[in-house]
């Protein structure tokens, strides 16, 4: 048996492709956080941990184009959340496995990918989903950071054409592995996503 899942074997997926409600209905991946867009902090954290990079956006496509990847539309319409993401990537994936994260928390960890690697390949399972502490100090899933191996395209096809939207009620037809992100060593504001201008700006005043 292989030693582990590497890197050559995964390609990373980040998700710009919501609405931006909650923060008046701006492209949420292109504020600014750092001097950088939020969607390019993420690509550029997530780069060196797998062998290529893609994006999911639905508008302002040229503008995501500039960061030098593919870029891909849902394949579902009307903004259909995260599991279009998912199949979008899924579609467009050339490697055996899918790692995603989202395009509003720009600090998750640099080991990120090799942990949730080396979980899916322990347990043999079929994804592995993130789990962090929230503000309150629980350890929640974050289901949109995900390994997913190819496999699944077929059965996330069936799911999303059936009607379904919620990555809860699809995962849970699959072995998925839980991985802890709640190390000493891990930050804090790691998983933090930003819903808002105003946590916008604190996250980057927080930020080290």
């Amino acid at each position: 048996m292989a030693k582990g899942i590497s890197a050559q074997e995964i390609t990373g997926l980040v998700l710009a492709g919501g609405r931006g409600s909650r923060m008046g209905g701006v492209d949420k991946g292109l504020q600014n956080f750092r001097g950088l867009p939020l969607a390019l902090h993420a690509l550029l954290r997530l780069q060196n941990q797998v062998a290529s990079v893609m994006v999911n956006a639905n508008r302002n496509l040229s503008a995501y184009e500039a960061f030098g990847v593919d870029v891909w539309p849902d394949a579902l319409p009307d903004y259909a959340g995260p599991l279009a993401g998912f199949l979008t990537g899924l579609e467009r994936c050339e490697t055996p496995y899918l790692v995603t994260v989202p395009c509003d928390s720009p600090l998750f960890p640099l080991d990120y990918v090799a942990r949730m690697a080396q979980a899916l390949h322990d347990q043999e399972a079929d994804l592995a989903v993130a789990w962090a502490a929230e503000t309150d100090g629980e350890l929640r899933a974050q289901p949109v950071f995900c390994l997913l191996h190819t496999d699944l395209l077929e059965s996330l096809v069936r799911f999303t054409q059936a009607g379904g939207r919620k990555i809860d009620a699809w995962t849970a037809q699959h072995r998925s592995v839980a991985v802890p992100f709640n190390q000493p060593s891990d930050p804090a504001r790691a998983f933090c996503n930003v819903n808002s201008l105003p946590e916008l700006l604190a996250l980057e005043s927080d930020a080290d």
